[in-house]
């Protein structure tokens, strides 16, 4: 519409400027033939230069007449070669109030119209009279029309042409767009591994756009990742901890239906029922406790479930404990006190909570006793490293392939035939319990093992400078 609307612009403005360049020379050639009473006078008194200038200015079909002082016509000077111009009535009052202006006349049998200059005549011989000078609008037509249809077409190969570019550069420009769609159509079929395809230049709306698409992707793909973790674990935690329950829970019911049915005559077989009924209560007890703090420990801190009792402690205390208590269940196995690595103990001022912290060593001391022949040697060390208060339990044992150590912390997970599990053993939460306890201290555990190599679990606390 704008080239379209300028073109039309630049059409009328050149027709005004060809009639108003008609104007001026119809008002040259009627100020000079207005001087001359008659053609013999034109004729007589013209110079040779003065009449070629005359001819010059008469250019196209022109009409010249001269009126009386009442408008009629007295002669007609240069008659039209098509059709004549309809004057209208042009006495000399009516010639003087045209000023000498150009105005437009229509032809007599129709056609282009004609542009004329009134003025009086003058000199002696005037005696009131007009002269009319009217030119042909049929050359300022047909220019018009001849350059309308060149614009039309120059406009309409133009408008072809941008047409053409627009509908490439349109498709050059959605498509990283419909590469988003189709993104957006196979994540919604339920592959969320799909992203959007670049390269794409990150300065430009689309490249930010791909960037911020292909991230938030990787977000949602880790979350639900994350999601489908958790449920995995979740499924396996219940599966794990219904068969747990269930072990304990069918020994004290097989003895209970052996006692109704009378399978127990003598006192001491109910005695022995009773021993064994009550260490099965007793591990239904430690598991549902376990599950009890693990489940504490993974609410957040509340009213209801408040935050540790967190005091100024020294971890030396608890790995002279950890020692006595692995003396005290397995005498035969050598147990040292060292720093962290070796060396000699230091101090490691930690701000913990004492009883769930002994209950970390406790569960490493029992898991050291449990999956180790007896008589392995065990180094216990304390004290700081890199800033960190440091406890470690390292022992001599038959350590832990990587697999095994990745999931070693996991709930109900037990590496029995790497770590020659024996005795009763465990449900596999006190390493989980361990993890957990120490993180909300704000610390971590390490574990560092190969197969052959024994094992070393090391608990690392912020210090405390009290």
């Amino acid at each position: 519409m704008a080239l379209l609307g300028g073109s039309a612009l630049v059409v009328t403005l050149l027709q005004r400027d060809l009639v108003g360049q008609l104007d001026d020379r119809l008002r040259t050639a009627a100020t000079v033939t207005s001087r001359f009473a008659g053609l013999a006078d034109l004729a007589r008194d013209l110079t040779p230069q003065a009449r070629q200038s005359v001819e010059q200015r008469l250019t196209g079909d022109i009409h010249v007449v001269h009126l009386d002082p009442d408008g009629r016509e007295r002669r007609t000077v240069r008659p039209a070669v098509a059709n004549p111009p309809v004057l209208p009535e042009l006495d000399s009052a009516a010639v003087a109030a045209r000023d000498g202006r150009a105005f437009e006349v229509p032809a007599r049998d129709g056609g282009p119209a004609w542009r004329a200059v009134a003025l009086p005549l003058e000199g002696p011989e005037a005696d009131g009279g007009s002269v009319v000078v009217a030119g042909s609008l049929a050359q300022v037509d047909a220019t018009i029309r001849q350059l309308g249809t060149r614009v039309l077409v120059i406009n309409t190969l133009v408008l072809v042409l941008l047409g053409a570019a627009g509908w490439f550069a349109v498709g050059v420009g959605l498509r990283p767009l419909r590469r988003i769609e189709t993104t957006a159509a196979a994540i919604a079929d339920g592959d969320l591994s799909s992203r959007v395809p670049g390269p794409a230049d990150p300065r430009t709306e689309l490249g930010r756009l791909t960037g911020v698409l292909n991230g938030m992707l990787d977000r949602i793909e880790e979350g639900d990742a994350a999601r489908a973790a958790a449920a995995e674990q979740m499924r396996r935690f219940l599966a794990d901890a219904s068969h747990e329950l269930r072990t304990p829970l069918f020994g004290i019911k097989g003895f209970t239906e052996l006692y109704r049915m009378g399978g127990m005559p003598e006192r001491a077989d109910v005695d022995a029922a009773m021993g064994r009924v009550e260490r099965e209560a007793g591990r239904l007890i430690r598991l549902v406790e376990d599950l009890l703090l693990l489940a504490r420990l993974d609410e957040p801190a509340s009213a209801a479930n408040p935050p540790l009792r967190l005091t100024p402690m020294d971890l030396r205390t608890l790995a002279a404990d950890a020692l006595h208590d692995l003396r005290a269940l397995d005498p035969g196995r050598p147990v040292t006190l060292t720093g962290p690595g070796g060396g000699p103990p230091g101090g490691a001022p930690v701000l913990g909570d004492e009883a769930k912290l002994r209950q970390v060593t406790s569960n490493l001391v029992g898991n050291a006793v449990a999956h180790t022949p007896a008589g392995t040697p065990v180094r216990i060390g304390v004290g700081t490293r890199d800033g960190l208060a440091v406890l470690e339990l390292h022992d001599e044992g038959p350590g832990m392939s990587a697999g095994q150590a990745a999931r070693v912390f996991d709930r109900f997970y037990r590496a029995d035939a790497a770590r020659g599990r024996t005795g009763d053993g465990g449900a596999g939460l006190g390493l989980a319990i361990v993890r957990s306890l120490v993180t909300a201290h704000h610390g971590r555990v390490e574990l560092s093992t190969a197969p052959g190599e024994g094992a070393t679990f090391r608990i690392l606390l912020p210090p405390h400078h009290g």
